[in-house]
């Protein structure tokens, strides 16, 4: 098979100019701390959620 050249990148297409190391580690960093505290809070919540049903069905019973 062929690949049509409508799908072909344009020649003068953009290459990135810098693969700096140290800004990609930077953003690294700050995205696994977001994802650490965004599990954190999910933990928190779904053990609120539990403490609540395992309450409500203490009172009930």
């Amino acid at each position: 098979m062929t690949k049509p050249t409508e799908d072909a990148p344009e020649s003068g297409a953009a290459t990135p100019v810098s693969t700096d190391t140290s800004d990609m580690a930077t953003a690294a960093r700050k995205s696994a701390g977001k994802s650490v505290w965004m599990g954190t809070a999910v933990g928190i919540g779904s053990a609120a959620i539990v403490a609540a049903l395992l309450y409500a069905n203490k009172k009930r019973g």
